[in-house]
């Protein structure tokens, strides 16, 4: 089984990412499972067709810890096994210590056990390696793969960096590695360019360059993925190639986190800065 962990800035489309990713990989014929480590609780909607799933830590707050797997796991898009790990009530605790009782919880109940045939797992994470609950996945060995989703945007470009300081820490101890950059477009100029040259700065590759298409919010509107939306629309086969690209990676490295100032550079080299 493959483990993978979709990291990126708040706001870049890490689960519509994800998401449309694993659909086209149970396209494919893989048994996926997605494990959602977000207190909004959306990184399996679309493959649930809306489906609001009751969260990991309400399940546990509602019927205590007498659980089943049944309880917390649900099946989506051609068999997808879909898990949302929540969080606390607003305002009260912490979301990144939701997500370590979430996967802990998940291993007990033998969510990963060899009879599911598991061919890949995904963590959709949020935001930036901040805190050690938002870092759990890669920490401690759950995730071996990262890919992180960013932009041409200067922000979505600092919080790869960012993520990228974290991969190198956490891999000096452990099997966990970078996939590459997926760049979900934003129409910056030179987008595709200027993600390939970060890329090669942090000694990865892009691994697919996904075009900003209304298709997206249109199969969302409808609670699907593109490709249960519509599987012929070219939208659908951007995230085919993507999920071929990761099917058929070899290239998984540390990354080298550049300095401020470089990635300042990157981006006046391509003409985004004033």
């Amino acid at each position: 089984m493959r483990k993978i962990a979709i990291y990126g800035k708040g706001g870049i489309g890490k689960s519509t990412t994800t998401q449309n990713t694993v659909a086209a990989l149970a396209e494919m014929g893989k048994n996926m499972m997605v494990v959602g480590c977000d207190p909004k609780a959306d990184s399996t909607r679309l493959l649930l067709n809306g489906l609001a799933q009751k969260t990991v830590l309400d399940t546990l707050r509602t019927e205590g810890e007498d659980l089943d797997l049944d309880d917390v796991v649900k099946t989506g898009f051609k068999g997808t096994r879909c898990v949302e790990s929540g969080g606390p009530e607003p305002g009260v605790g912490c979301a990144g210590r939701g997500i370590i009782t979430s996967i802990n919880l998940l291993e007990q109940l033998g969510a990963f056990d060899p009879k599911y045939k598991l061919d890949y797992t995904f963590y959709d994470v949020l935001g930036d390696v901040v805190c050690g609950g938002f870092a759990m996945p890669i920490r401690d060995g759950k995730a071996e793969e990262i890919y992180i989703v960013c932009s041409g945007e200067m922000m979505a470009m600092y919080a790869a960096n960012n993520i990228c300081k974290g991969i190198r820490k956490f891999a000096e101890a452990g099997s966990v590695r970078l996939g590459g950059l997926i760049c979900n477009s934003r129409k910056v100029d030179r987008e595709a360019e200027l993600i390939i040259a970060l890329a090669a700065k942090l000694g990865t590759q892009m691994i697919h360059f996904i075009p900003r298409d209304n298709m997206v919010q249109r199969a969302e509107i409808n609670k699907k993925t593109v490709i249960d939306y519509d599987a012929t629309v070219p939208q659908a086969d951007e995230y085919r190639n993507l999920a071929n690209a990761i099917e058929k990676n070899t290239l998984f490295v540390v990354p080298n986190p550049l300095e401020i100032s470089e990635l300042e550079s990157l981006l006046m080299e391509f003409g985004i800065a004033d």
